[in-house]
């Protein structure tokens, strides 16, 4: 009598079918419930992180996987973007000094940089690597939800952050070098502007591209070694996403001075043109299903009470 109730359910099945064939991001199969102050993560917990290392000095920087091809990271990692050859990342490791056996090694094709880069202060500080082969997925391998740019990430959200950096100011993390994770709430941009204006001899101007996370009173942050992972924050549908790149401080968890972020709701169009297969979490086309089976729902209830 009402066929066309019928369409919604009909999108819903067509999309969960198209959603298929693309790995989904920000979900970590095996999630459960240095850096400083941090703890050790759990292996498995974050599986786009991946580990930056050149030839010649080792582990430098973190990074995100954002597609099979892809992986996001911070300019500065990167002072020579024309020296393919150097990079290696690493995915699926672990520890940077043990055994990861799930661990797998790819080298770089092309690093992208965001245009106008120059230095992390003065924002922009964002880099695309394109991979020379695509990532096989794995338990311990798989794509973060990357934000439209209508996606908010408000001041006094718990987020996280990841890394094998240093533990404090010139300390590298210890032993076998576990990855490490710590919990930081965001800033506002007006706050942390304030925190970097109490010392008027190293002050710090927050862009619109950056983001800050942390504690007024220091003691978690991101460190050295840690430039070009991820903060991620988890959504009220538990899908993780991923709010800044890590990209600079004034020293390492110190009072008034937060770890700062490039924040990736003003690159979504940057993203999107180079990566065009991406999807980013919050597009309306994303929550179509859901909007579908909400009117769904209010025109079936109508129907019920119209036919009493």
């Amino acid at each position: 009598m009402w066929p066309k109730l019928l369409l919604p359910s009909a999108v819903c099945y067509l999309t969960a079918v198209l959603a298929s064939y693309a790995q989904v991001c920000g979900r970590p199969p095996l999630k459960e419930d240095r850096i400083v102050g941090g703890v050790d993560a759990s292996q498995g917990a974050w599986p786009w992180q991946v580990d930056v290392q050149t030839t010649k000095d080792g582990h430098i920087c973190g990074g995100t996987i954002i597609t099979q091809n892809w992986v996001l990271s911070a300019a500065h990692c990167f002072p020579d973007p024309s020296d393919l050859s150097a990079y290696i990342i690493y995915v699926g490791r672990y520890q940077l000094n043990g055994v990861n056996k799930y661990q797998s090694t790819y080298r770089v094709s092309q690093v992208v940089i965001a245009p106008g880069y120059n230095n992390p202060q003065s924002g922009r500080d964002l880099a695309l690597l394109q991979l020379s082969k695509p990532i096989t997925w794995s338990d311990y391998a798989q794509p973060v939800c990357l934000p439209d740019s209508s996606v908010s990430f408000p001041g006094g959200m718990e987020c996280s952050v990841t890394g094998w950096g240093n533990i404090r100011d010139g300390v590298s993390l210890p032993g076998i070098g576990t990855l490490q994770q710590v919990q930081v709430p965001i800033i506002s941009q007006s706050s942390c502007q304030e925190m970097y204006q109490t010392n008027p001899t190293e002050t710090v101007d927050i862009l619109d591209d950056m983001i800050c996370a942390g504690f007024q009173q220091g003691g978690k942050d991101s460190c050295q070694g840690d430039s070009g992972g991820p903060l991620v924050c988890q959504m009220v549908n538990g899908t993780w996403v991923q709010a800044g790149v890590v990209s600079f401080g004034l020293g390492c968890a110190h009072t008034n001075r937060p770890g700062v972020y490039t924040r990736l709701t003003s690159y979504s169009s940057f993203i999107t043109n180079m990566v065009p297969e991406i999807e980013l979490y919050g597009r309306a086309g994303q929550n179509l299903c859901g909007s579908l089976a909400l009117l769904s729902s209010s025109l079936s209830a109508l129907l019920v009470l119209l036919q009493r």
